[in-house]
């Protein structure tokens, strides 16, 4: 639904703005630092567009700004170990600069026991807010604007909802490429997978009702964007607990017909409920991109119900060899955890019989983090650190060498690649992306940029290539 109250609070946010900014004679200036996953930065883009539309100026200096909002990720230790890290560097900052309004929101806000943290420990933050409520930022930061100057303890502004079944459109969004854009399609997570905190953080699976993402997509399209990546934790769920009957594979349909869109993406797509009518979709449309993202998580199947991701190792190699014979140049690309509590090296073993068998151009591997509040933190047989070193070493030279084989079967082709941007190590080059998800770096300038070209892919260079352009 749209909320009119967001044009009315943007509007008092900017007054507010406005009325500062003539005092100190310059623009209040923002920066938005966002961790995680993609669904993050389609957040992150609308936490802009409501800054800008209430009169910031973005920075990229995170440091220099007056309104830094951190944006998180909590699904890995890690990610909150960064949080910590920029939180440590801005607090002497903000010892100088007592009127510097620090945010804390997004997935890390949203877990009680990092929360808790924040309030304790950093007691310098200004504003924190979850997952749920992020349509109401505008109103927040009217509060924040408006409140006494802060000192210390007892001046931050919480505001977590538990749950959410709203799902507010139209909220403003500074897209970080005028050429492509998330599209966010569904919201939470009802799978429950034992290690995962998803959806005690991002809540149940809300879908948004397929007129409202293909107006935003016809919107997008009128303003230049030519692909656009459908978001969701799940989008193969996409539709349930609609009152329209509609599936992703029928979703996609109606995206594909939007004039404009050249390409589609999505992710991500949890493969035990990927359908074969959205294999046959996919494999007779012209926009939809020769890439699927299928999270294995273990070749182990004791794994995998210990796990609770719902497919045996023999159920993903079927349905991954069945898009395989389907669409014949399809890239396929995963996660893998290693480290489970209980794996052994011969589950190790069953994980690299999967990358051996399905041919994976791609992975993301990572060593299992122990999230507070999932089922997996409390089962027995934690692994030991080094005995997950070695498997996990084991497990990335597997893909690694698998991702080259891959790669290389493209070298000498022609093939279409959307141009992103200059390239950051060398300026006579420019970077765009393959249907297949790989990048390509030839000789170019900034003129390309956004534009779809023919290249031809001279140099395989594992991960990427290099190439030339085709005239």
């Amino acid at each position: 639904m749209t909320d009119s109250r967001l044009t009315d609070q943007i509007s008092q946010a900017r007054s507010v703005v406005d009325e500062r900014s003539e005092k100190l004679g310059r623009k209040l200036s923002y920066h938005v630092t966002t961790f995680g996953c993609q669904m993050n930065a389609r957040d992150s883009e609308k936490l802009k567009g409501v800054l800008e539309e209430s009169g910031f100026v973005y920075t990229d200096d995170e440091l220099d700004a007056d309104i830094v909002i951190f944006n998180t990720c909590t699904v890995r230790d890690n990610a909150n170990q960064k949080l910590y890290g920029h939180l440590g560097s801005i607090g002497a900052v903000k010892r100088t600069r007592p009127d510097m309004i620090i945010g804390v929101c997004g997935c890390l806000a949203q877990e009680q026991s990092a929360r808790e943290k924040l309030l304790t420990s950093y007691s310098f933050v200004d504003l924190i807010f979850g997952t749920h409520n992020l349509f109401e930022f505008p109103k927040l930061l009217v509060e924040v604007l408006t409140r006494e100057k802060t000192t210390g303890k007892g001046h931050i502004i919480s505001q977590i909802w538990d749950s959410t079944d709203r799902i507010v459109e139209d909220m403003p969004a500074k897209r970080n490429y005028s050429f492509k854009s998330g599209v966010n399609i569904m919201f939470g997570c009802n799978n429950f997978c034992s290690y995962c905190i998803v959806p005690y953080v991002r809540g149940r699976e809300r879908s948004r009702s397929s007129e409202d993402i293909i107006n935003e997509i016809e919107r997008l399209a009128a303003d230049g964007v030519k692909e656009i990546m459908l978001l969701g934790q799940n989008v193969n769920s996409y539709g349930r607990g609609l009152d329209e009957d509609i599936t992703f594979a029928q979703l996609l349909e109606k995206v594909e017909a939007v004039c404009g869109i050249d390409r589609i993406r999505f992710m991500t797509s949890h493969p035990k409920d990927l359908s074969d009518d959205l294999i046959e979709v996919m494999s007779t449309s012209d926009k939809i991109c020769r890439h699927i993202h299928l999270p294995l998580q273990s070749g182990s199947t004791g794994i995998l119900k210990a796990m609770n991701r719902g497919y045996t190792k023999e159920q993903y190699i079927d349905l991954a060899q069945k898009i395989r014979e389907r669409i014949s140049d399809i890239a396929i690309t995963t996660d893998i955890i290693v480290g489970f509590p209980g794996e052994t090296d011969e589950d190790v073993d069953e994980t690299i019989d999967v990358i051996e068998k399905v041919q994976f151009d791609g992975a993301f591997t990572f060593i299992y983090s122990k999230r507070t509040g999932t089922v997996a933190a409390s089962m027995p047989c934690q692994v030991p650190k080094d005995v997950v070193k070695a498997n996990f070493d084991r497990v990335l030279k597997s893909v690694q060498d698998m991702s080259v084989k891959r790669a290389s079967l493209i070298e000498g082709r022609v093939m279409d690649v959307l141009v992103e941007d200059i390239n950051r190590q060398d300026e006579s080059l420019v970077t765009g992306r393959l249907s297949n998800n790989l990048n390509v770096h030839f000789p170019g300038d900034g003129s390309l940029i956004g534009q779809i070209i023919p290249v031809k892919l001279k140099q395989c260079k594992g991960f990427y290539y290099l190439g030339e352009r085709e005239l």
